[in-house]
């Protein structure tokens, strides 16, 4: 007897110095899920916000420092004051809450709690999680189906038991217009445009599943657009993660094809580098905290077999525009166009982020864009043409001494012309993917249909015959060809702003160099086309140096092709091209203005009114104080 009163007094006194008064009755600590509303619960879907409520028997002596766990990992953390008995979390996300360490569906779990960095003192009841619905958002000239890999019974998601929305198949409303093949010069959507609706499907999804948070899995463009949601139109934080495939973040060289034709616009316009490096970047620069992931294609790696992108590539987003902004990059050896099918780039690039386990989900800062680099590839102007049902059409590039690599890349919207080249002997080159990466891309949202490659290519005038096929419209189709060299002649050409207001004057200057010696231009001039495909020249004057000025009238997003010839040190005739886009701003009306000032006006006078009021109240009550 006398041993367990020994026993006895010694738990008490192990119970005190811990901080806990000792209990009247055997009552268990609690640890409760509450809701973003504070309602408790015992169910969630992954990544709602939440928050965690611990109440024990009776008051505690000392302030307790309370952790809360879940599968070892502090998920959460709050302080119960000394006198008290009880505390609640700030609001989180639970994020990962779905998935074990080892990437496996959980769809019960417990929440453990310990006290000061010591044993769990107390748990939750069983907690069922659902996991987070998927989102995926297409590109360029695409669809939803760009997604059959994904969805369906035997779709990439289903083997992970996810539930999958593609942005307009019809599961919520919103379609996005990124370009319609049948209708090449219909109008698209801007960017900004599609993030709306792509924000009214996100909506629509939520209320469907009852979830508070998505993932983003984007193909191409679809990141551009996705991107221009996270910053500019997302209320609040619901997306967990956004993971894109190929998406273009410097923009890509290959898109003045399309944009040449007056094709898909403005789409294609937005997708150059200058857009994309020189206003996008510079003006959707916020995260909100959600984590970017880019898969970069790079099954291209060399120069001549890459047809109007820098490389390595995936035939039309080279590696260097994925990585245009800071974000966690992985690599993989395919093309654009397969990295949605790909069943490798899902098992090791997607698959992994969406099962990420809590604790992995990190904070991501706003990151500003590096400066803007000028594209490594040198083109010549680009040439466009029509052919006949049963016709050809016949073009001339000439070939200046000492380029190491000439490249081609074609356009055709129907995707059914043949090329035939000749050199500057005039023979015949047979064309082969060995040779000169010889491909024809048969994916009707590329930016290309055909591209090959010379390496030292012999100087001098090349004829490219563009011919008609059975598979040629019989109302026949048009064509955009570009050739970039590298080596030979460098175009550095500029504006004094990329993004003015309407009247604003905008300075282009160009310049030919040549082993960083200016050459001289003999002639030069900038092609302007607007999102409606109106088009407007500007010509430059001769000489070393050569600038003109252009005053816009009417906002929008407008393409800017700088043309330059000039000569060579042996005579020899020079062409480059420089791409450029430009963002007009439309200024604020009259009306605007006044109110703004008229806003101002008030504000300044009721500040002076208040620090008045202010003054006389404090005069006042001195007097008085002194009459007293």
């Amino acid at each position: 007897m006398r041993r367990l009163a020994l026993t006895l007094i010694f738990v008490l006194s192990f119970l005190s110095s811990t901080g806990f008064a000792p209990a009247k009755q055997d009552t268990a600590s609690i640890v409760t899920l509450l809701d973003r509303n504070g309602q408790p619960t015992t169910q969630i879907t992954d990544g709602d916000s939440i928050r965690l409520q611990i109440v024990f028997p009776q008051v505690v002596t000392k302030q307790q420092e309370i952790h809360f766990l879940l599968d070892d990992t502090t998920v959460a953390s709050c302080i119960v004051p000394s006198g008290n008995a009880a505390c609640e979390t700030d609001p989180f996300l639970s994020l990962g809450w779905y998935w074990n360490i080892h990437g496996e569906p959980q769809d019960i779990v417990i929440v453990h709690a310990t006290a000061n960095g010591g044993e769990i003192v107390a748990q939750s009841e069983p907690v069922t999680v659902k996991p987070r619905p998927v989102v995926m958002v297409h590109g360029f000239l695409s669809n939803p189906d760009t997604w059959a890999s994904y969805v369906g019974s035997d779709g990439f998601l289903a083997s992970l038991g996810l539930q999958g929305f593609a942005v307009g198949d019809g599961q919520a409303p919103g379609r996005l217009n990124t370009g319609n093949m049948f209708e090449p010069t219909g109008r698209t959507n801007t960017i900004g445009e599609n993030a709306e609706i792509l924000g009214q499907y996100i909506a629509g999804v939520k209320q469907k599943t009852g979830a508070q948070m998505v993932d983003l899995v984007v193909h191409s463009m679809g990141g551009m657009i996705s991107r221009y949601y996270i910053d500019r139109v997302m209320q609040e934080r619901d997306v967990a993660q956004l993971i894109m495939l190929g998406s273009p973040m410097g923009g890509s060289d290959c898109a003045v094809l399309p944009a040449a034709l007056g094709f898909f616009l403005p789409a294609s316009i937005e997708i150059r580098e200058s857009y994309m490096r020189g206003i996008f970047n510079r003006q959707i620069t916020h995260r909100r905290g959600i984590e970017f992931f880019d898969l970069a294609g790079t099954a291209i790696r060399e120069p001549v077999k890459s047809p109007c992108t820098a490389v390595p590539n995936d035939t039309v987003v080279a590696l260097d525009s994925v990585n245009a902004i800071p974000l966690q990059m992985s690599q993989l050896a395919e093309v654009h166009s397969n990295l949605t099918l790909s069943q490798s780039a899902f098992d090791a690039f997607v698959k992994p982020l969406l099962t990420k386990p809590t604790g992995t989900f990190l904070p991501a800062p706003d990151a500003a864009s590096p400066p803007q680099s000028d594209s490594p590839l040198d083109f010549t102007r680009l040439y466009t043409g029509r052919v006949e049902f049963g016709g050809l059409t016949e073009l001339t590039i000439n070939v200046e001494p000492g380029l190491s690599v000439a490249s081609f890349a074609l356009y055709d919207a129907s995707r059914s012309v043949n090329t035939v080249v000749r050199g500057a002997s005039g023979n015949v080159i047979e064309l082969s993917p060995e040779t000169n990466g010889f491909i024809q891309v048969d994916d009707p949202s590329s930016m290309l249909y055909l591209g090959y490659g010379f390496q030292n290519p012999k100087p001098g005038p090349w004829r490219i015959s563009v011919e008609a096929t059975e598979k040629t419209p019989a109302s026949g189709t048009d064509f955009a060809i570009s050739v970039y060299f590298i080596g030979g002649a460098k175009l550095v050409a500029t504006s004094n702003t990329l993004v003015p207001q309407i009247n604003e004057r905008v300075r282009f200057e160009a310049q030919l160099l040549l082993a960083d010696q200016p050459l001289e231009i003999t002639s030069a001039h900038a092609v302007i086309k607007d999102s409606n495909g109106n088009i407007e020249t500007l010509n430059f004057p001769a000489g070393q140096g050569a600038a003109v000025e252009w005053v816009p009238s009417t906002p929008g997003i407008y393409a800017v092709d700088i043309v330059v010839t000039g000569a060579a040190p042996d005579g020899s005739p020079v062409e480059r091209t420089d791409f450029l886009a430009i963002e007009v701003q439309p200024n604020p009306g009259k009306g605007q203005i006044t109110f703004n000032l008229v806003a101002i006006i008030v504000g300044v006078v009721f500040v002076i009114g208040l620090i008045l009021f202010t003054l006389f109240r404090w005069a006042g009550r001195l007097v008085r104080r002194l009459a007293n």
